[in-house]
């Protein structure tokens, strides 16, 4: 109606007065209700193609929608394991505010603690088994001193013999020397199996307990984690809402959540709006744009397109049994975008998850700055912001008339 009439001005309305003042035509005689198509017919079809025009230009360049929302997402209550519930730390029922790290409430932990106290076990047996092995070391080092120190005598009693024999053999028989010799062999293999002994319990220190001590602490590490899951803590500030658990509840992370968290910043700051498909090559980051939401009445909220989501979600596929048959394709998807406040704290008091519409403007105020466009094409570009004013006009009367409507001529 607006565009209507605001075409008019210009094309109706000079018609008539050209027919009117120029040519003599009067109301009621020559213009009559039958003859007003004939007599105004260049006026009114010029008015029907510039409204149609207008109304196409204002729509394309300023995108409008009414499926705008301030978006936000719960955090569930949930354990990480299975268990039955031991102690509650909120009343049930109630809303209750919490900050990031409050224990919400603690399942049964006997199996942890159990797992807990087996791991800080091994780990201190692990550390009796180095104290004992550090002891086998010593007498390792001991019995390889010893076995060399025998093998020294034995070593000197052969030369000796040796030395006997080659001064004269009838002193020094062959078999003792050949028993001598014997028994040097036998006491370098005692050095030897000392020396391995040594060897073996020092690989046992040095690497074989220091692993198993390790993978004792990661068990024991283990453990512990999983004792501290039995504690279910809030993980960020939020109220919490839908809370009925008791002791002895069962809870499953699956299927049986405990409540819901809802963080602070919970659709605190902006509004996911979704465009008509057509506006895919006109919205933009860093549009200016307007809100008004119903939980806010009579209040239009400064926005800017800060994202552009270009994925349609109605055109996503998902892996099936079935081929795909286009036929039974979603209906046309919208073009996502998500608006911020403009300025900070513009967004304050609109309870989150509320219902909004939105209108975003195009701006070509750079371009007609920077000088590069052309005549017709600047003054093509003064209309196309210029028209602006239309959306807004319609964005603020939908606020003043939303109350009222909802209200009064809804019924409710």
């Amino acid at each position: 109606m607006l565009e209507t009439l605001l075409c008019s001005l210009i094309t109706i309305l000079p018609d008539y007065l050209f027919r009117r003042y120029v040519q003599g035509k009067r109301i009621g005689r020559e213009i009559t209700f039958y003859s007003v198509w004939y007599e105004l017919r260049w006026g009114i079809i010029s008015c029907l193609i510039l409204t149609i025009s207008l109304i196409a230009m204002i729509f394309y360049y300023h995108p409008s929608t009414s499926n705008a929302v301030a978006a936000y997402r719960t955090v569930p209550i949930l354990p990480e394991t299975r268990g039955r519930v031991q102690e509650v730390f909120l009343e049930p029922g109630l809303v209750r505010k919490v900050k990031a790290g409050d224990p919400i409430f603690r399942l049964d932990s006997s199996q942890q603690q159990a797992a807990l106290e087996t791991a800080r076990r091994k780990v201190a047996e692990i550390d009796a088994s180095m104290a004992v092995a550090k002891a086998e070391l010593d007498a390792a080092e001991a019995q390889l001193r010893q076995s060399r120190a025998s093998l020294k005598q034995a070593t000197d009693d052969l030369e000796t013999k040796l030395e006997l024999q080659r001064r004269n053999a009838n002193v020094v028989t062959t078999r003792e020397i050949e028993r001598l010799q014997n028994i040097v062999d036998s006491r370098k293999g005692g050095v030897d199996a000392a020396t391995a002994n040594k060897k073996n319990v020092e690989t046992q220190i040095n690497v074989l307990l220091p692993a198993q001590k390790a993978s004792a602490e990661a068990a024991r590490a283990q453990a512990e984690v999983d004792l501290s899951k039995t504690l279910v803590v809030a993980g960020t500030d939020g109220t919490v809402e839908q809370f009925s658990l008791r002791v002895g509840d069962v809870v499953n992370p699956m299927m049986r959540p405990a409540g819901i968290l809802v963080p602070d910043d919970a659709g605190r700051y902006g509004v996911i709006a979704g465009f008509g498909q057509l506006e895919a090559q006109v919205i933009h980051p860093g549009m200016i744009a307007e809100v008004t939401c119903i939980s806010k009445p009579f209040t239009v909220i400064p926005m800017v397109v800060t994202d552009v989501q270009m994925h349609i979600a109605a055109g996503q596929l998902g892996a099936t049994t079935q081929l795909l048959e286009s036929a039974n394709a979603q209906p046309p998807g919208a073009i996502t975008a998500k608006l911020e406040p403009l300025y900070e704290g513009g967004f304050a008091g609109v309870p989150p998850g509320s219902s909004c519409s939105a209108v975003a403007y195009t701006s070509n105020h750079k371009r007609l700055a920077s000088g590069d466009a052309g005549f017709l094409e600047g003054l093509f570009l003064h209309m196309v912001d210029t028209v602006a004013v239309l959306p807004a006009a319609i964005l603020r009367s939908k606020a003043l008339r939303l109350p009222i409507q909802t209200l009064v001529l809804s019924g409710h």
